[in-house]
């Protein structure tokens, strides 16, 4: 019997049938028309390049930092040629058409997807991610380069340099992660001139009760603690040590009540105080450690959170930095800049930026659940490169419907040669901090 080719439906666009697969599976292309209906950016009318693949496309772009505009949408059609008569030629909207498509798009609808749907996704049995009943949460902030022109310049400045400035502006972000999974949300993005305080003060909301919050000693103030704590998210800080704490009462543990006050007037006068625990302690054994380390927090009691246990917790903190890393140097690429020309287009890449690793990370969570290891055991880079090698071949949706398409899996078909693996000869978390920490309490 001879067999029908496989073609587009009459009127059909090959642009109708990208969904982009990892990405699509995390931004289901029903919640991106509606944040495209929302934000006044739908489609009015047939485009090669309509608004919902181009939300596709900017995500796709942080996959694939190193090609051109228009090999990264080459790489997108590719995937979905079988659908197309097989003498056809593919058709690849020129850089200029890309450019158009981006700005008709504009930042609000990438900003509100984001917002919409990257948010913490541990589970119960998600290792690592939780202490005691809290979802840990860390805090930090870091930036980026971007395109050296005058318009990115004048919207977002540079740094200053040994002799005059940076060769390139930067944007400045802060974010919290979910310790276990690396997943980045709450992000707030300004220009380099923006402190790090101020754009976290519009990360706060973002936490919630059930959550444990912990921050370097550059976010302590009275106001942006007592705001951090209105949240109904417990709090373990850093503080600088010499911050004056008076003891008021010494605890099982080491640790001793204190208050802070609003300003010195009401230190002095002993009004305002708001009650904290403090936990002084050092690094024993650990080369270049400081003499003294000193934490607050807000759980006052030592039986529900130990303070050797709140003093080797702290340094999960440093899962930040790892996750940052993940999105500068691995998915972005080492001493690559943010491509686009216009300071509406770098904001508009950096949410793409940004929900590209939380779908990479979404889908190592999964992998982890189903070989029961702690997600920071997976290899980052690797699930980067399947990714970047699957994208093109598994986006496409065929022409007998989604209902015919096998759930995705996050274990061994995806990983390719044998899935997700763990990092040779990485310490589990708790082997780390086996190795490296040892609590002494401090006097006052």
């Amino acid at each position: 019997m001879a067999r029908t080719i496989a073609e587009l439906p009459k009127g059909s666009r090959i642009t109708d049938y990208i969904s982009l697969g990892v990405v699509a599976k995390t931004f289901p292309v029903a919640t991106v028309k509606s944040v495209l209906a929302a934000t006044g950016r739908r489609s009015q009318r047939q485009r090669e390049l309509p608004a919902h693949v181009v939300v596709y496309y900017v995500i796709a772009l942080a996959l694939y930092m190193q090609s051109s505009y228009r090999e990264v949408l080459r790489c997108l059609l590719e995937g979905i040629q079988w659908l197309l008569h097989p003498t056809a030629r593919l058709k690849v909207t020129g850089k200029s058409g890309i450019s158009q498509a981006r700005t008709r798009l504009g930042v609000e609808p990438l900003k509100q997807l984001h917002d919409q749907v990257v948010r913490p996704i541990a589970v119960e049995a998600t290792k690592g991610a939780w202490y005691r009943g809290w979802r840990l949460m860390s805090m930090d902030g870091s930036t980026l380069e971007v395109a050296d022109e005058r318009a990115n310049d004048a919207a977002f400045g540079r740094p200053g340099a040994g002799r005059g400035q940076s060769a390139y502006p930067q944007i400045r972000f802060v974010s919290l992660v979910e310790n276990g999974t690396h997943v980045l949300f709450g992000t707030q993005m300004g220009g380099y001139n923006t402190s790090e305080l101020a754009l976290a003060k519009g990360v706060l909301p973002w936490l919630s009760q059930g959550m444990l919050c912990l921050a370097d000693r550059y976010f302590f103030s009275f106001e942006f603690w007592q705001q951090a704590k209105a949240t109904g998210a417990e709090l373990l800080w850093r503080i600088r040590k010499n911050l004056r704490l008076d003891g008021e009462r010494r605890l099982a543990d080491g640790s001793y009540l204190s208050r802070i006050y609003p300003s010195e007037r009401d230190r002095r006068n002993h009004t305002n105080g708001v009650v904290v625990r403090v936990i002084d302690y050092q690094l024993t054994g650990v080369a270049g450690a400081e003499p003294i380390y000193r934490l607050l927090t807000t759980i006052l009691d030592p039986e529900k959170a130990p303070a050797h246990e709140l003093a080797a917790l702290y340094h999960e903190r440093w899962e930040i930095e790892t996750a940052l890393d993940e999105l500068k140097t691995h998915l972005r690429g080492a001493r690559m800049v943010l491509r686009s020309k216009t300071p509406d287009l770098v904001r508009q890449e950096f949410w793409g930026l940004m929900m590209a690793h939380f779908a990479i990370r979404g889908l190592m969570h999964e992998a982890a659940l189903q070989a029961d290891e702690d997600p920071d055991r997976l290899s980052f880079v690797h699930a980067v490169r399947v990714i970047r090698r699957k994208l093109p071949i598994f986006h496409a949706i065929p022409p007998w419907g989604e209902s015919c398409i096998p759930p995705a899996r996050a274990g061994g078909n995806f990983g390719g040669e044998g899935g997700f693996k763990p990092q040779s000869g990485q310490p589990t978390r708790g082997q780390a901090q086996d190795k490296q920490f040892s609590y002494s309490p401090s006097r006052l």
